[in-house]
């Protein structure tokens, strides 16, 4: 699943592509050969392949999914998916970026999948005129920036943060909790939001921060250790979220173990052990189908499975969602990134995720939180956070 994905555009009869040029007011996108289709690009940015890509190869392939099965239509303007592997580095993004609009000319972008690349890229991404609708990346201050070009369908960590908390206040009635992050945007984010709402709840905390590079978590299990906290919260990856679990455990901790959707891949337990990482709790505002599911979440299961031979994981649907709202676009005739982000704004339509409407700020409509835990090795949903339970 940390393989470098192909690109789509095998098999496309003609690749023509549309200028990216801010007010060109321009809707044609090249023309065909007296009567064929067109082809635009959309752009998806995230990591492909570095330490967090399991996070990320699940909404490229639910994008790749949507788009194969647009073309498959034989619409007049086909979509040709690029992909940009910035390995969720900041700097990495900065630099792709620039070819993705001067060179490929993309007419959107679907991402970046990280908060701190999201950061580093977005005002280069409205300057540009290119819209862009982010799978994943939640950290809260992306919609305070006045980038009318940005959109997510996924919930922000000011939702995820308090669902998370109010969902362990409720579970396990903790009088003390230890919050724990790396230095990267979307963990020290995520861990700020669940400290405040505990303190709110009236739960007393402590917290820590080591660096993302670090590999010896000897300090922070020492001072966990000592506080006796009824319940450990680290907000980041799951690169990182193994072997501090792994250590935790290995150095006495038997508090329950919670993180939020960086850490919701079965690599935590891979990573932590089987032994250590059961009972793990994990909260997401992404609801991943499984296969007893009905309905559209049933149709899409089934046909992620037969495409990549594995179930769907985290931001499958909103990878699926995020293309969707391109392809609506252009269905109704957009082929500009402008009269694209116009469309995009009014567009209010279900999902397979939940139903996608925009607010103003390009933050979504609906902000739903899920619980998931670790049992037997294996990562399962227990349900929305107002309704979840913990098992074992």
């Amino acid at each position: 699943m940390v393989s470098r994905a192909g690109l789509l555009a095998a098999g496309m009869a003609l690749t023509l592509t549309l200028s990216a040029c801010a007010g060109s007011g321009d809707d044609s996108s090249g023309s065909g050969d007296g009567g064929g289709a067109t082809t635009v690009k959309i752009g998806f940015m995230g990591d492909l392949t570095g330490e967090n890509s399991a996070i990320v190869i699940p909404p490229r392939n639910g994008a790749k999914m949507a788009f194969d099965e647009y073309n498959a239509t034989n619409p007049d303007v086909k979509i040709e998916m690029v992909e940009y592997d910035s390995q969720g580095k900041p700097e990495q993004a900065t630099v792709l970026v620039p070819q993705a609009v001067s060179q490929d000319k993309i007419v959107g972008l679907i991402g970046p999948a990280f908060s701190g690349e999201s950061k580093a890229v977005g005002a280069q991404l409205n300057e540009a005129k290119i819209p862009s609708v982010s799978a994943s990346a939640t950290n809260p201050d992306l919609a305070k920036n006045g980038w009318t070009f940005w959109h997510r369908v996924v919930a922000n960590d000011n939702d995820q943060g308090p669902g998370i908390a109010n969902f362990l206040v409720k579970a396990l009635s903790p009088k003390k909790a230890y919050v724990v992050s790396d230095d990267q945007e979307y963990s020290v984010g995520l861990a700020a939001t669940v400290d405040a709402a505990f303190k709110e709840a009236g739960v007393t905390t402590e917290t820590d921060k080591f660096a993302q590079t670090a590999s010896d978590y000897s300090s922070t299990v020492s001072k966990v250790k000592a506080s006796n906290a009824d319940v450990v919260f680290y907000g980041g990856y799951y690169a990182q979220a193994g072997p501090l679990l792994k250590q935790l455990r290995d150095g006495g901790v038997t508090a329950p173990f919670v993180s939020g959707d960086g850490s919701l891949d079965a690599q935590l337990v891979s990573t932590a052990g089987a032994a250590s990482a059961e009972g793990a709790i994990l909260g997401c505002p992404c609801n991943i189908p499984s296969a007893d599911v009905t309905g559209p979440l049933k149709e899409f299961y089934d046909n992620y499975k037969s495409a990549f031979n594995v179930d769907p994981a985290i931001y499958a649907t909103e990878g699926y969602d995020a293309a969707t709202t391109f392809i609506k676009a252009i269905e109704a005739g957009n082929t500009t990134p402008e009269k694209i982000n116009d469309f995009i704004k009014t567009e209010d339509f279900e999902g397979v995720s939940k139903p996608i409407k925009f607010q103003d700020n390009g933050e979504p409509e609906t902000n739903a939180i899920f619980i998931y835990q670790v049992q037997n090795g294996a990562v399962k949903l227990l349900g929305p956070s107002e309704e979840a339970k913990l098992e074992g």
